[in-house]
């Protein structure tokens, strides 16, 4: 297990309610996966400590989990920053590397393409380096969609028209898969009619 020593102080409540979404802060590494009671892992708050009600805080890691605690709360291990002189010295989980999840468009997408695409990111990276845990292979059909995003509709049907929001043009459908849509909202795909200008010209 990597991890970095580093000098840090430990947050009040009343000092973590200064921070912005920007700060970096320390949070304990420990989850219901992983159990690393004594680590923490680099993180920055959901919302700005102000924001806050309550003494239950919530940060986002750059592992990209959520975690919550209790900052006044001796029993838990609190929110640190790093502090030449603080008082505390923390453990600090290290980042293994980076795990892409790309959607790539591969034309013809037989497999030597596939092939020549993973030798040509190994030999970038190193060999052995590169490792593929998990390949979604999904063909494309050569068609081009427009995708929306529209409205939930709420309350007694056909009382208003369910508002829309353009999230892609000229795109292919697949791409619907890795679009987050907005929550009360729900995809909407259709065909794609490209924008006929007949404003009469001189």
């Amino acid at each position: 297990m990597n991890t970095e020593k580093i000098a840090a102080r430990r947050l009040s409540l009343e000092e973590v309610a200064k921070l912005g979404v920007k700060d970096k802060i320390f949070v304990s590494a420990d989850t219901a996966e992983l159990k690393l009671p004594d680590c923490y892992v680099p993180a920055f708050l959901v919302k700005s400590g102000e924001d806050f009600e309550g003494g239950s805080i919530t940060a986002r890691t750059v592992f990209q989990e959520e975690v919550s605690c209790l900052p006044d709360d001796e029993n838990e291990a609190g929110i640190y920053v790093a502090d030449e002189n603080g008082s505390a010295t923390i453990e600090v989980l290290q980042s293994a590397g980076v795990v892409l999840d790309l959607a790539l468009f591969v034309p013809g997408g037989d497999k030597g393409a596939l092939t020549a695409l993973y030798a040509a990111v190994r030999q970038a990276f190193g060999a052995d380096v590169v490792q593929i845990w998990r390949q979604g292979l999904k063909e494309v059909p050569d068609v081009k969609v427009d995708i929306f995003e529209e409205q939930i509709p709420r309350g007694r049907k056909g009382s208003d028209s369910p508002k829309r929001d353009r999230r892609a043009i000229d795109t292919y459908p697949t791409r619907a898969d890795f679009i987050e849509f907005s929550a009360g909202w729900k995809p909407v795909v259709e065909i794609h009619r490209p924008v006929v200008d007949d404003t009469p010209t001189i």
